[in-house]
């Protein structure tokens, strides 16, 4: 029968703690390992998300003279998904894949699913124009309409989006959507600038921090095995010293030969203008002409063209680690030619979904499904026929449940439907490896070669039968004579 083949496929489960490769690295070759700080050395738990939504509405609510009525909204975890994109005039949130095509039934007004009728309506079709999209890091600026949202920090700024457009819509409050967008954009980051997320934190770093113990074994390999090390980040010291002595411990600079602290990344990439300046372990800014970047000593600002001037550290010995494609690893891959790692956190969870038996099931017969109807969609008499029509209605029944198993609202961070979303393509455009945390590293020797695997061209197809719908039918065709062609199958 059809499910003669779950057991074999069911033993090729994914391992989450694998390191994955898009291009082949050899770890041999890397002398120079760099970081971020947030979602890359410290991992925040969900708490974090609903603080900052909580801040960032009552902000609103204080500042920008918003309904007291939004008090009623709280954060609702596991509602959206990271690399959604929000149409800044219709006041959209929605999935979009690597080709510019919406995705029907993921397109949200508020809290709630626009019908597809009116998605193809409003976009004459379901194609986002080039220029309509959002700019290399996934801004909304002049001219384009569409903003994308890469960080892990956005989910709480998606989620109050979706609660403040929910909130004027049920009260038949008419607003301007681009004034909405900015308003939230503002609160958002005054949650970070004017330093209230930072306090908090540091107020409760047990509640808020996780994952502590497996960075620290991740750096002292590295540190034991005489890699040296460096973090680039955007947030402050204070707060950065406090979470790494909570992770690592008091003598955390003593592994790292550069610390960058408010590095205004992707700023630090492109803009050749700012110094480095030196700071003292109270906050106190040094005046001096920085002429080497100094272990044990804290600089901020600076640009990554006075960094390579300085330490020498060029190409790919280079190894850099960050959780956002656009303003950690786009410019060092494609300008600097560093090697780069992206920390993806949603992996482990996707993972272990993709291990399960529903969704092996689901992805097998989806699969054997599509090769039947790809070779029985024309011709044959008016009963096989109808038989493709509701193996076609099947088909789109599955697609939405391969969704909805990831995410109700916008399924898989990776996949539409059988596509790869917007952030996929960017992850394998500026990613050479990517993991659910530095922990995977544990898994490998500082030898390891990382191979991509070599997956099928299109036109590759006849040479990987076993990876082909085609090559799928001929194992199903052997089951053919058991289908009763007069009904449809049902998982």
């Amino acid at each position: 029968n059809r499910f003669t083949l779950i057991p074999v496929i069911s033993k090729n489960s994914v391992n989450p703690n694998t390191v994955f490769a898009n291009n082949e690295m050899s770890l041999h070759d890397i002398e120079i390992y760099g970081f971020d700080y947030d979602y890359t050395l410290a991992f925040y738990s969900r708490h974090l998300h609903t603080l900052i939504f909580n801040i960032a509405r009552d902000i609103l609510i204080q500042e920008h003279r918003y309904p007291e009525g939004l008090r009623e909204y709280e954060y609702i975890p596991n509602f959206v998904v990271r690399g959604l994109h929000y149409d800044v005039q219709k006041a959209l949130l929605m999935k979009i894949d690597a080709f510019h095509y919406i995705q029907l039934g993921t397109v949200y007004r508020g809290l709630h699913p626009v019908p597809d009728k009116e998605v193809i309506a409003m976009y004459d079709g379901c194609h986002v124009p080039l220029e309509n999209m959002s700019d290399f890091y996934g801004k909304s600026s002049h001219g384009h309409t569409m903003k994308q949202f890469m960080d892990i920090f956005s989910l709480p700024e998606m989620n109050l989006l979706c609660c403040v457009n929910d909130y004027f819509m049920k009260h038949n409050i008419d607003y301007e959507p681009v004034h909405l967008y900015k308003d939230v954009k503002a609160a958002i980051g005054d949650v970070h600038v004017k330093g209230i997320m930072y306090r908090a934190v540091e107020a409760d770093m047990e509640n808020y921090i996780s994952y502590g113990e497996q960075t620290h074994a991740v750096l002292n390999k590295l540190y034991e095995d005489g890699k040296k090390m460096f973090l680039i980040t955007n947030s402050p010291f204070d707060f950065v010293d406090r979470g790494m002595i909570y992770i690592v411990g008091k003598d955390w600079r003593d592994l790292f030969d550069i610390v960058i602290v408010q590095a205004d990344k992707p700023g630090f990439f492109n803009d050749r203008r700012k110094p480095f300046r030196r700071v003292t372990d109270k906050g106190v800014l040094h005046w001096d002409r920085i002429h080497k970047l100094e272990k044990g000593k804290i600089y901020k600002q600076g640009n990554l063209y006075e960094f390579l001037r300085l330490t020498g550290w060029r190409g790919s010995k280079v190894l850099y680690f960050g959780d956002h494609i656009y303003s950690d690893l786009a410019d060092l891959t494609l300008k600097h030619g560093w090697r780069t790692g992206a920390i993806i956190p949603e992996l482990r969870k996707e993972i272990k979904i993709m291990n399960t038996e529903q969704y092996v099931h689901l992805m097998t017969w989806l699969q054997g499904l599509t090769g039947l109807i790809e070779h029985m969609q024309v011709g044959g008499d008016p009963a096989s026929q109808a038989v493709v029509q509701e193996w076609i209605k099947e088909r789109e029944a599955m697609r939405s449940q391969t969704k909805d198993i990831f995410n109700s609202q916008f399924g898989s961070l990776f996949r539409t439907y059988h596509n790869p979303t917007y952030f996929s393509r960017r992850l394998s455009r500026f990613a050479d490896i990517y993991m659910a945390s530095l922990s995977c590293l544990l898994n490998y020797d500082f030898q390891h070669t990382f191979f991509p695997r070599r997956t099928p061209l299109q036109h590759e197809s006849p040479f990987w039968p076993e990876q082909t719908s085609a090559g799928a039918l001929k194992i199903w065709v052997l089951d053919m004579a058991d289908l009763d062609f007069n009904h449809s199958l049902h998982i």
